[in-house]
């Protein structure tokens, strides 16, 4: 079963993929499909024995590019349509353990120009409307292998929240004159109480409205629609700052700070939206302390509301201060 329904009260497009409930889950070191494949040992999904970043179609998609027919007959009430896309896994190392945090910059960029070619080979596909570039990192968010890695997903439409995002940003244009995020970049280095870290760049910031405590966005400081838009300097400036958020978040606790990051960029449909689009990261922890989840509750899965136990501007101060103790070049004023 791979198919796409589309809920009558939303409108929203929901995939449905039965198969990804027999997916590997938490497997030993030994047995990380996600590994080389060693001399003598078991064969993973890379029949090499070393790498540098591997990208390869998930075994377990809910996206591909030639989908079987739906299970069930659509209606106009409730239309049904094949789940055509694409579903990558991209490895960022050979290195079981070796996550963003524990990468050198120059690495680190390595992976964004393997995230702007998928982005670019995904997006030329006349199927693909949207490429959603992120890492689901901690069992705490439902990761099903330690290895570290992260996911594409190439959908045939924009989905919810890049729609919602973009919906806002072109009423935003047309009240203003201007891009909503380029506003709230000049406004957060003005304000400087919730910026985390800054580069030549990027700036990376505690939300005004931040959803989760801990949730950062990294934003391009100046109009970049996508990473295709970025130069190389710009590229390894996001690198650094990506490398020096996460390395902040294993700092806050003392332990790897479980997270989503997402990546926001302009759809590939066509090239109408590059003056709503605005490249950013968002990455949002669960935790609200040492020892708590942030779960999502009634207010946040019944009504879309989102509750914070915690101020923006505190917890931006703790971020920062996590990162000054542990000797991470911050570039924010505090």
């Amino acid at each position: 079963m791979t198919e796409r329904r589309r809920d009558p009260l939303t409108g929203e497009w929901r995939m449905f993929a039965r198969h990804r409930q027999d997916r590997t889950f938490l497997p030993p070191e030994d047995h990380c499909p996600l590994c080389p494949t060693r001399p003598g040992g078991p064969p993973t999904e890379i029949p090499l024995a070393d790498f540098d970043v591997v990208v390869f179609e998930n075994r377990f998609p809910s996206l591909v590019a030639e989908p079987p027919s739906p299970d069930v007959a659509g209606s106009e009430l409730y239309p049904v349509t094949p789940s055509v896309g694409a579903n990558e896994v991209v490895v960022y190392s050979a290195d079981h353990t070796l996550g963003l945090a524990d990468m050198d910059a120059a690495r680190v960029a390595r992976l964004v120009a393997v995230w702007a070619d998928r982005y670019a080979e995904l997006g030329g596909r006349d199927e693909v409307a949207y490429v959603f570039i992120f890492e689901n990192r901690g069992v705490a968010v439902g990761v099903t292998l330690h290895h570290p890695h992260g996911q594409i997903y190439a959908y045939p439409e924009i989905p919810p929240r890049p729609r919602l995002e973009l919906d806002v940003a072109a009423a935003h244009l047309v009240r203003h004159g201007t891009c909503v995020v380029c506003d709230v970049v000049g406004r957060e280095r003005a304000d400087d109480v919730r910026v985390v870290a800054r580069n030549r760049s990027f700036l990376a910031f505690v939300p005004f409205a931040a959803r989760f405590p801990y949730e950062v966005h990294l934003v391009s400081q100046r109009h970049a629609a996508s990473l295709l838009d970025l130069t190389d300097p710009e590229r390894l400036a996001l690198a650094e700052l990506l490398q020096a958020v996460v390395a902040g978040y294993d700092h806050l606790f003392g332990f790897p700070l479980p997270y989503v990051m997402s990546m926001h960029q302009a759809p590939t449909d066509d090239g109408q939206h590059q003056a709503i689009s605005h490249l950013h990261l968002e990455l949002t922890p669960l935790h609200r302390s040492a020892d708590r989840l942030k779960f999502l509750a009634g207010s946040e899965l019944g009504a879309g509301a989102f509750v914070n136990d915690t101020a923006p501007e505190d917890t931006a101060g703790q971020l920062r201060a996590a990162m000054a103790r542990a000797g991470i070049f911050t570039g924010a004023a505090g």
